[in-house]
C-alpha cells in the first residue's frame, strides 16, 4: 500500500504476528504473576469509588441531585456495562499480551487512526484519573487531620471552583508526585507494594462493612430513590471509572510472566472481587447516614462520625489514603505504558520510549506524574471524574467493536479465552457504554472533543508520517527506541 494515500495509511492495521517479536525486545521486565496482576486490577478498581464517589453520587453536588441509597443501582448499572467490556478485554489480553491495551487492540483490529484516537484519548483519561483520585485522597487527609485537631488553611486544600475559598489543592499535588516516585522505582518493586497495599485495602473494606452493618438504620433507605431514576443513571456514568481498573492493568501485559494465560483470569477476578465489595459497602454507607448528610469527599469518615465513632472515622481516613494510592499507581502505570507503546510504534517521538536499567520508561512516568499533579491542584473532583469517564467509555466502545470484528476476520488467531455469547455480549457493552456517555454534561463532551481535535492534528502532522507501519518512515533509519534492560 502506498504511504502517500491517506485513505490507506490511516486505516493500516498492525499485524498481530509482529507483536510477540516486539514484546521480547521491549526493554520491559517480565516480573508480574497472576496474583500480582489481580492485585493491580483490584487496586485500580477499588478505591475512590468507595471512599469518595459513592458519597458524591449519593449526596449529590451543586446542580446535581443525589441518587440517595439508589447509588447501589448506579454501581450495578456501571458494573454490568463494565463486565461486558471486561470480557472483551479478556479475549484480547489473552491473544495480544502487549503494552498499550485498548490502543493496541484498536490498532490491530480497526486500523491506525482508530488506534491513535483511543491511545490519545487514554493519555488524557488516565492522567485525569490519577488527578481525581488524588483529590479524593486530599479529602480524606483533611478529614484525618481535623480528627486529630489540626486544621489546614482552606486556600491550600481545595480549588477555586469548589466555592470554599480555596486556591490550590496542595495535598493532591503532593500525593501525585509521591506515587510517581514509587512507580519510577521499577515494576518489580511496584508489584510488591501493590500486592501488600491491596491486601490492606480489602481488609479495611471488610472491617468497614463488618462494623458498619451494626449501625445501619433502615429508615435511611426510605426513600430509596429520592430524586428519581435520572440521577441514578447520571450517577452510573460518574462512578463508571470506579469499575474499570482492569483496563489499566491490561497495559502491563508485557510485564507479566505469562500474559496470555494470566491476563484474562486477572481481569475477570479483579472485577468480581470489586463488585462484591462495592455492593456491600454502598449498602452500609447509605444505611448508616442519611444520604443528604453524607460528605461527598469523605463518605465513610462522615458516616462513622455520625454514629458517634470519630476514632474509627480517623482510622478509616488514614487507611483510605493508603488504599486509594493503589488506584493512582495502577492508572499511572497505564498511562506510561500506553505512551510508551505509542512512541515505540512511531506515532509519538521515540524519545519517550527510552527505558532505564530497571526496565522503566522514566521520562513518560515523570511527565505524566507532573501533569496529573497540575490537574489535581486546580480542578474540582466532579469535572475531572466526568472527563475520565467519557474517555474510558469511548475506549470500551472501541474494544467491544474490535473484538467482534477480529473474531470474524481472524478466527484462526490463537485465543486463551473466548468471551461467551458472541456478538451479544460485546454489542451490549457498546450500547451500554454509549448510553452512559450520553448521560454526561455537554461541557464534558466539549473538553473531550477539543482534546481529540488536538490529537488528530498531531497524528496528521507527525504520527502518520513517522509510524513504523509507514515504509517511508524516518524511524526505520533510527535505532530501536527501547533499549534492553541493563543497557544504560
Amino acid at each position: 500500500m502506498s504511504a502517500k494515500d491517506p485513505s490507506q495509511s490511516i486505516m493500516r492495521r498492525k499485524p498481530i504476528d509482529d507483536i510477540e517479536a516486539e514484546s521480547k525486545n521491549s526493554g520491559l521486565f517480565k516480573s508480574l504473576g497472576l496474583w500480582q496482576l489481580t492485585a493491580i486490577g483490584v487496586g485500580g478498581i477499588i478505591g475512590v469509588g468507595i471512599f469518595s464517589l459513592a458519597g458524591l453520587v449519593a449526596a449529590g453536588s451543586q446542580g446535581t441531585p443525589g441518587a440517595g441509597p439508589a447509588v447501589l443501582i448506579s454501581f450495578l448499572i456501571a458494573g454490568l456495562a463494565s463486565a461486558a467490556a471486561a470480557l472483551s478485554y479478556a479475549e484480547f489480553a489473552g491473544m495480544i499480551p502487549r503494552a498499550g491495551s485498548a490502543y493496541t487492540y484498536g490498532y490491530v483490529a480497526l486500523g491506525e487512526v482508530i488506534g491513535w484516537f483511543i491511545g490519545w484519548d487514554l493519555l488524557l483519561e488516565y492522567i485525569a484519573i490519577v488527578a481525581v483520585v488524588a483529590i479524593g485522597i486530599s479529602g480524606y487527609f483533611d478529614a484525618f487531620l481535623s480528627g486529630v485537631g489540626i486544621h489546614m488553611p482552606t486556600w491550600m486544600t481545595s480549588t477555586a471552583d469548589e466555592g470554599k475559598g480555596g486556591i490550590v489543592n496542595i495535598p493532591a499535588i503532593a500525593v501525585c508526585l509521591l506515587v510517581t516516585w514509587i512507580l519510577a522505582r521499577g515494576t518489580k518493586a511496584f508489584g510488591r507494594f501493590e500486592l501488600v497495599a491491596v491486601a490492606i485495602k480489602v481488609l479495611l473494606i471488610l472491617f468497614i462493612i463488618g462494623l458498619g452493618v451494626f449501625y445501619i438504620d433502615a429508615n435511611n433507605y426510605n426513600p430509596f430513590m429520592p430524586s428519581g431514576f435520572g440521577p441514578v443513571l447520571a450517577g452510573a456514568a460518574t462512578v463508571f471509572f470506579a469499575v474499570f481498573g482492569y483496563d489499566a492493568m491490561s497495559t502491563a501485559a508485557e510485564e507479566a510472566k505469562d500474559g496470555k494465560k494470566h491476563m484474562p483470569k486477572a481481569i475477570i477476578l479483579s472485577l468480581i472481587i470489586a463488585m462484591l465489595l462495592y455492593v456491600a459497602a454502598t449498602l452500609v454507607l447509605t444505611g448508616m447516614q442519611n444520604w443528604k448528610e453524607i460528605d461527598p469527599t469523605a463518605g465513610f469518615a462522615s458516616a462513622f462520625t455520625s454514629v458517634g465513632l470519630p476514632v474509627i472515622a480517623t482510622i478509616i481516613s488514614v487507611f483510605a489514603v493508603l488504599s486509594i494510592l493503589t488506584v493512582m499507581l495502577t492508572f499511572l502505570l497505564g498511562v506510561t505504558r500506553v505512551w510508551f507503546s505509542m512512541s515505540r510504534d512511531g506515532l509519538l517521538p521515540g524519545w519517550f520510549a527510552k527505558t532505564d536499567r530497571n526496565g522503566t520508561p522514566q521520562r513518560v512516568t515523570w511527565i505524566a506524574g507532573v501533569a496529573s499533579a497540575l490537574l489535581a491542584g486546580v480542578f474540582p473532583i466532579k469535572a475531572v471524574a466526568d472527563l475520565t469517564n467519557i474517555g474510558i467509555l469511548a475506549a470500551f466502545v472501541v474494544v467491544c467493536l474490535s473484538v467482534i470484528i477480529f473474531r470474524y476476520k481472524r478466527p484462526d488467531a490463537p485465543r486463551t479465552f473466548r468471551l461467551p455469547l458472541m456478538p451479544l455480549v460485546p454489542a451490549f457493552g457498546m450500547l451500554a457504554s454509549g448510553f452512559l456517555m450520553l448521560q454526561l454534561h455537554w461541557e464534558t463532551w466539549l473538553r473531550f472533543g477539543g482534546w481529540l481535535i488536538i490529537g488528530l492534528i498531531i497524528y496528521f502532522v507527525y504520527g502518520r508520517r513517522h509510524s513504523l507501519m509507514n515504509p517511508n518512515s524516518p524511524r526505520h533509519a533510527e535505532k530501536p527506541a527501547a533499549k534492553a534492560p541493563g543497557s544504560e
